[in-house]
C-alpha cells in the first residue's frame, strides 16, 4: 500500500511528468495496488523528474506486467530502459518473459540481451522487403477489403520475421505502401458495413441435430485443468501489504522447492482437513471431491488430517463418522493424520517464532483483545523481552499459568486492513485432556497457527480451501514466510450453498439438539450421514459437484433441484421397478372367481427382455387388488386419467378393469369398496394406467409396510439469512404412511436397497426396519424441474 507524506510528491503529478495523458493517470490512482508499484518503479529508474514519454509507456508496462516471482531484477531491466537498450514493447514483452523463467536465480546478462533483441538494429531496407512480400501475399485481400484492411494483422506478420524492428518506421511504411495501392480514401471507404440478419432457421432446421457441436473446453472436460503442476511453485503466491515495512511477496526458494520436489517426487499432495467437531454436510463433500479428486486426477495423494486442536469440541464418535463418510464417498486417503500428531514441532516452531522476534505472551483477557484490536492498538505486552516470552510460554507449557491468563499472539501488523493480521493467538492454556494425545499437553496451538506450518510439514502442494479463508491467506503466508519454511500453493474456491437447508455447524448442532430433526442422519438434513440414509448415492453427489465446477464465484444459491435431478438419473439407471399403494382403495374385481389367483411378470426396468427371467418379479392377481385413493373419482373429467364410475383403466402389468359400483362411508362422498369388472381378453385400450397390489390370497393382507415421504426441511430458500430461521421449518417436511401395501417380491428387501416404487418415486429401506416391518425411506420424487430448464 502506498503511504504518503506530505512531503512526498502527489502519484498523479509523478505519473504526469513520465508522459502518461491525464486520463490514464487518474485511472491508475484509483488502484492503490498499481500507483504504490508504479511509483516505485518511477524512484527505482530515478526518473522523478520526468521522461519522455516513450519510456513512460514502458514503466507502466513494467510496474503492470513484470513478474512478481523476479522482482529482485527489475532494476537490472529498468537500467536497459533508461539507457534506451530495451526501447520496444516487444523487447520488454521479451524481458518480461525471460525474467519469468528464471525466477529468483542468477543469469548471464549475454543471454538476458540476446534474448530481447539489445543492440540489434534491423536494417530499413530489411523492414521494406519484408512489408513488400507481405502486402503482394496478401494483395487480393487488401484490394477487397482496402482501408477497412486489418492493419494489426499485417503489423503481425512483420514482427515474426523482424521481432526487433522498430514499430514506429513499420507504422510508416504500411501506411505509405497502403497509399500506394489504394490511393485516395473514398466516401466508400468510410461507410459502415451493414450487418446482414440472421435468416430464421425453419422448422426443420432448428430441430436438426447439430452434427458438429462446438467443443467442450478444457475446463469442462477436468475441472482441475486450472492448478498449476507442483514445479511451478516458485511464483509468488500473494502479496502482504504492511503498514510499517515493505510489501512481502511470498514465493519459494529454488533450494526450498528442490528439496520439496525431492521429499515429494513431484507428486501432487493434497489434504482434507476436517475437524472432529460434528457430522459432515454436503459442502465437505465439494471440499473432497476438490482436495482428493486433484490428486487423484494428477496421481497424486490426498492426507485424510484431522484439525484436532480444539479437546473440548472433538469426540470419537466424530471421528469415526468422518472416515466412513470418507470411504462411502468414494476416496481412498494416502495416510490418515491428526494435527496433534505434530505437536512436539508446532511447540518447537512456537519457540523459534519467539526467538525470531515474531511472538509474544500476551495477559489481555478476551475482551481487551477484541477491544485492543478495534481500535487497531498495540498490546501492553507487545514489546516485551524475548527471554521474558521464552520463559513465560515455557510455564504454560508446563501448567504454571492459569486458563485464561496468558496466550502466545503472533506479532503481525496492527495497522494492517486485513483484520486478520492483528497479532492472532497462536496458544492458548486448556486444562483438558485431548481424545488422541491424552494429558500430555495444557496448551494447544490455534487453527491460524496450526494448520499452515502442518500443511508445510506434510509437504502439501495445493492447500484448497473455502472462500472464506481468503483474508487468512496473508496470515498464512506471513507465519510460514517467518518460519522460513516450504510454501504450498494455496486456492480458495466457492462453497457450496443449496436451497431450502441450513450447513453451518452451529445451526445444524441447534436442530439436533431441539429435536427439530431426528439426529444427525436425519434425511431431510443435508449431511452426508442424513443424504446417504434418504438413499442418496455418492456417486450421484460427487456428479453434482463436479457438475457445478470448481469457481471462485461465492454469490450462487445452487437449486436443491438441481441435485435431485443428478440423484434421478443415477437411480433411474440401478433402482428396480416395484409397486406400493400408500394410501389403499380396495376394488373388487366382481368377475374373477374368489380364490382364483393369477401369477402374472411385472418388470423391474422399463426395457427388460423376455428372455432375460431376472428383469421380472412375480406379482399375484386376485379378485381383491388395491389401488391409491387419489387414483379414483366419483366425477370423471376429460383431463383425468384414474378410475370413475363406468370408467375404465390398466392396471399396470395386468388387465383393463370398468368401475360398475361404488360403495360409500356415512358422509355419502367418500369412497370405501369399488366393485369392477376386468377384461380378460384385454381388448379394452383405456388411457389411463394404474399401479396396484392384491391380496396374496383369499382374505390375507398384502405386505404392510411404513414409508417415510421427506420434503424440503425449509420453506424459504434461503432459512439461514431469517432471523427467526427456526419459525421456517416446513411442517410437512416428514410424513409417515404406516400401513402401505406393497409387493410380496419386496419382503427381502435389506437395509439401503433402492427401489423405484412406480409413479411414486425412488425409496430406500431404512435402518429402522426390522424383519416383520420394513421401513422405506423416499430418496427423491419422480418429477423433475431441474432438466426442463437444462443441467
Amino acid at each position: 500500500m502506498l503511504v504518503e507524506d506530505d512531503d512526498s510528491e502527489k502519484p498523479l503529478d509523478l505519473f504526469l511528468k513520465i508522459g502518461l495523458d491525464e486520463r490514464t493517470a487518474r485511472n491508475t490512482i484509483a488502484y492503490n495496488k498499481v500507483t504504490a508499484n508504479l511509483t516505485t518503479v518511477i524512484h527505482e529508474a530515478a526518473l522523478t523528474n520526468g521522461c519522455n514519454r516513450s519510456v513512460g509507456n514502458l514503466l507502466y508496462t513494467v510496474a503492470t506486467k513484470f513478474p512478481a516471482n523476479a522482482l529482485v531484477h527489475r532494476p537490472t531491466l529498468l537500467r536497459y530502459i533508461v539507457s534506451s537498450k530495451i526501447k520496444t514493447p516487444a523487447q520488454l514483452e521479451a524481458a518480461c518473459s525471460f525474467f519469468s523463467s528464471i525466477g529468483l536465480e542468477n543469469f548471464e546478462l549475454k543471454e538476458f540481451e540476446e534474448s530481447c533483441g539489445v543492440d540489434i538494429d534491423v536494417p530499413l531496407e530489411d523492414i521494406e522487403r519484408t512489408v513488400n512480400e507481405i502486402f503482394e501475399e496478401n494483395k487480393n485481400v487488401i484490394l477487397g477489403q482496402r482501408y477497412r484492411t486489418n492493419v494489426g494483422d499485417l503489423f503481425g506478420h512483420v514482427r515474426k520475421r523482424h521481432p526487433w524492428a522498430d514499430p514506429k518506421i513499420v507504422k510508416q511504411l504500411i501506411d505509405v505502401k497502403l497509399y500506394g495501392l489504394l490511393g485516395e480514401r473514398t466516401a466508400a471507404d468510410d461507410e459502415k458495413t451493414s450487418r446482414k440478419k440472421k435468416e430464421k432457421p425453419t422448422k426443420s432446421e432448428s430441430m436438426s441435430v447439430d452434427a458438429h457441436p462446438p467443443p467442450t473446453s478444457e475446463e469442462q472436460l477436468n475441472p482441475f485443468f486450472i492448478f498449476p503442476q507442483p514445479e511451478e511453485n516458485f511464483k509468488v503466491h500473494t502479496e502482504i501489504f504492511f503498514s510499517d515495512r515493505p510489501v512481502l511477496r511470498v514465493c519459494n526458494t529454488r533450494e526450498i522447492l528442490e528439496k520439496h520436489l525431492k521429499a515429494t517426487g513431484g507428486r501432487v499432495f493434497t489434504r482434507f482437513p476436517p475437524e472432529p467437531n460434528g457430522y459432515l454436510h454436503i459442502g465437505h463433500a465439494k471440499a473432497m471431491f476438490v482436495s482428493f479428486g486433484l490428486a487423484k486426477e494428477r496421481d497424486g495423494c490426498c492426507y485424510l488430517r484431522y484439525d484436532d486442536t480444539n479437546p473440548e469440541a472433538e469426540k470419537k464418535e466424530y471421528i469415526d463418522h468422518i472416515e466412513e463418510i470418507v470411504q462411502w464417498m468414494g476416496w481412498e486417503p494416502f495416510k490418515i493424520t491428526y494435527t496433534s500428531d505434530y505437536f512436539q514441532d508446532l511447540y518447537d516452531l512456537a519457540l523459534e517464532l519467539i526467538r525470531r522476534g515474531h511472538a509474544y505472551v500476551d495477559h489481555q483477557t478476551p475482551e481487551e483483545i477484541k477491544e485492543y484490536r478495534e481500535k487497531k492498538m498495540n498490546s501492553p505486552w507487545r514489546d516485551r523481552p524475548i527471554a521474558e516470552s521464552l520463559e513465560l510460554f515455557d510455564q504454560m507449557r508446563r501448567g504454571m499459568i492459569e486458563e485464561g491468563k496468558a496466550t502466545l499472539r503472533m506479532k503481525q501488523d496492527m495497522q494492517s486492513d486485513n483484520y486478520n493480521m492483528y497479532d492472532l493467538i497462536a496458544y492458548r492454556v486448556k486444562f483438558t485432556p485431548h481424545p488422541h494425545s491424552g494429558d500430555k499437553w495444557c496448551i494447544y496451538p490455534s487453527y491460524d497457527y496450526s494448520h499452515c506450518i502442518v500443511d508445510s510439514l506434510e509437504n502439501i502442494t495445493h492447500s484448497l480451501c473455502t472462500l472464506e479463508f481468503e483474508t487468512r491467506r496473508a496470515s498464512y503466508y506471513w507465519l510460514i514466510d517467518a518460519l522460513g519454511l516450504y510454501k504450498p500453493h494455496v486456492w480458495e474456491y466457492s462453497r457450496l450453498n443449496v436451497t431450502n437447508t441450513v450447513m453451518s455447524k452451529r445451526k445444524l448442532n441447534l436442530l439436533v439438539r431441539e429435536k427439530c430433526v431426528d439426529g444427525w442422519d436425519d434425511p431431510r438434513l443435508m449431511t452426508l450421514a442424513g443424504l446417504q440414509r434418504r438413499g442418496v448415492t455418492s456417486t450421484s453427489i460427487n456428479a453434482f459437484i463436479r457438475g457445478i465446477g470448481i469457481t471462485r464465484s461465492d454469490c450462487s444459491m445452487i437449486r436443491l433441484d438441481r441435485l435431485e435431478y443428478h440423484i434421478r438419473e443415477e437411480l433411474n439407471k440401478t433402482a428396480p421397478r416395484m409397486m406400493v399403494v400408500l394410501h389403499p382403495l380396495k376394488v373388487v374385481i366382481t368377475n374373477l372367481e374368489v380364490g382364483s389367483i393369477m401369477d402374472l411378470d411385472a418388470k423391474k426396468w422399463p426395457d427388460a427382455q423376455i428372455e432375460d427371467s431376472s428383469a421380472f418379479y412375480k406379482v399375484p392377481f386376485s379378485n381383491v387388488v388395491y389401488i391409491e385413493q387419489t387414483d379414483f373419482r366419483m366425477k370423471d373429467s376429460k383431463d383425468y386419467y384414474g378410475l370413475a364410475p363406468g370408467k375404465s383403466v390398466l392396471l399396470r402389468y395386468a388387465f383393463p378393469i370398468k368401475c360398475t359400483e361404488v360403495i360409500l362411508s356415512d358422509d355419502k362422498e367418500t369412497a370405501v369398496e369399488v366393485w369392477a369388472e376386468f377384461d380378460p381378453s384385454k381388448k379394452t385400450k383405456p388411457k389411463g394406467v394404474l399401479h396396484w397390489v392384491a391380496e396374496p390370497s383369499p382374505g390375507v393382507d398384502p405386505l404392510k409396510v411404513e414409508v417415510r415421504l421427506f420434503d424440503k426441511l425449509f420453506l424459504s430458500e434461503n432459512p439461514a439469512e431469517l432471523d427467526n430461521w427456526l419459525a421456517d421449518l416446513n411442517p410437512a417436511s416428514k410424513v409417515v404412511v404406516p400401513k402401505a401395501y406393497a409387493v410380496s417380491s419386496l419382503r427381502t428387501a435389506a437395509v439401503g436397497d433402492r427401489f423405484q416404487f412406480e409413479r411414486l418415486g425412488y425409496f430406500v429401506v431404512d435402518k429402522d426396519s426390522i424383519s416383520d416391518r420394513l421401513v422405506f425411506n423416499r430418496t427423491v420424487t419422480l418429477r423433475d424441474s431441474y432438466s426442463k430448464g437444462g443441467k
